[in-house]
C-alpha cells in the first residue's frame, strides 16, 4: 500500500509548478492553453477535497426531504417529480433552503471566486 504522497499534495505540487514557473516560460497560446489547463486541475483538485462531503450531506437532505432512501441520483429524480408534480413547492419545509446549499455547495467546486458564491458563503457563515 502507498500511503505518501497523496493525491491532493500531488496535484497541489503539479499546480503550483505550472503556475508559478512553466505559465512565466511560455506565451501566446501556448500560455492560454496552460492556464486553462491549470484551471482544470484546480478544480479536479477542489472535486476531491469537497465532492465527498457535500454528497453526503446532499443525500442525507434529500432523504430527509422525501422521507425515503435512495442514490443521489435517485433521489433527486424523485425531488423534481415531486417539484413538477405541485407535491413540493416553495411552501414546504426544508426544500429551499435544501436547493440553496446544493447549490451553494456545487458553486464551491466548479466557481468559487464567482461573485454571488462568495455573498451566499459569507452569509452561510454568518459574515454578512
Amino acid at each position: 500500500m502507498q500511503d505518501m504522497p497523496k493525491p491532493d499534495a500531488i496535484l497541489a505540487a503539479v499546480i503550483d509548478f505550472l503556475r508559478d514557473r512553466a505559465l512565466p516560460e511560455v506565451s501566446g497560446r501556448t500560455a492560454f492553453d496552460l492556464r486553462v489547463s491549470i484551471n482544470a486541475l484546480e478544480l479536479v483538485a477542489r472535486q476531491i477535497a469537497l465532492t465527498p462531503a457535500s454528497d453526503a450531506a446532499e443525500h442525507a437532505r434529500l432523504t430527509a426531504l422525501l422521507g425515503q432512501d435512495g442514490t443521489i441520483e435517485a433521489l433527486n429524480a424523485r425531488l423534481a417529480d415531486q417539484i413538477r408534480a405541485g407535491a413540493l413547492t416553495p411552501a414546504s419545509p426544508g426544500l429551499i433552503a435544501h436547493l440553496i446549499e446544493t447549490t451553494r455547495e456545487k458553486l464551491a467546486v466548479d466557481q468559487p471566486k464567482y461573485a454571488a458564491y462568495r455573498r451566499l458563503d459569507e452569509k452561510n457563515q454568518g459574515r454578512a
